[in-house]
């Protein structure tokens, strides 16, 4: 099978809330980022917004990604709903995500085309349906990292 390569493109710098963000939010985190982060930003409703306009995704899929209901994804956007820990953690790592794939396939359509699609090293399932669980980001990182030196498509 021929190895596809994809070129690594820098995601375009605008005044956005997304760019600024992205800017903002490593490609890769490791563990002591994710800590220092989760201690020293208040990572809120707006973190998720910059997910929403980066990616074509519903709030139904986001709020699966980040294991709560629709109802309790959406009751986070009061101001008095702050977030936990946990969901800090998964919306900074799947900011992450979203910022190494973009930046791997060019833009956010080709990114979010190969989260849909079938995979063989996703036991033939989509990218997608391993984000619900933070190994399941991480595996979908790696998978990700592993693509920019050329290992699968």
């Amino acid at each position: 099978m021929k190895k596809q390569t994809y070129p690594c493109m820098t995601v375009r710098k605008t005044n956005s809330a997304e760019s600024l963000f992205l800017e903002e939010v490593p490609g890769q985190l490791s563990d002591s980022d994710v800590l220092v982060f989760i201690h020293t930003k208040d990572i809120d409703w707006k973190y998720i917004v910059a997910i929403k306009r980066l990616t074509n995704f519903n709030d139904e899929v986001i709020s699966d990604w980040l294991n709560v209901s629709v109802k309790t994804f959406r009751s986070y956007q009061l101001p008095k709903n702050k977030f936990k820990e946990n969901m800090k953690e998964r919306v900074l790592l799947l900011l992450s995500l979203i910022k190494q794939g973009i930046q791997l396939f060019g833009n956010r359509e080709h990114f979010d085309h190969w989260l849909n699609s079938a995979n063989f090293f996703f036991d033939n399932q989509s990218p997608l349906s391993y984000l619900n669980t933070v190994t399941g980001i991480r595996f979908v990182s790696d998978r990700l990292r592993a693509m920019e030196y050329g290992d699968n498509v």
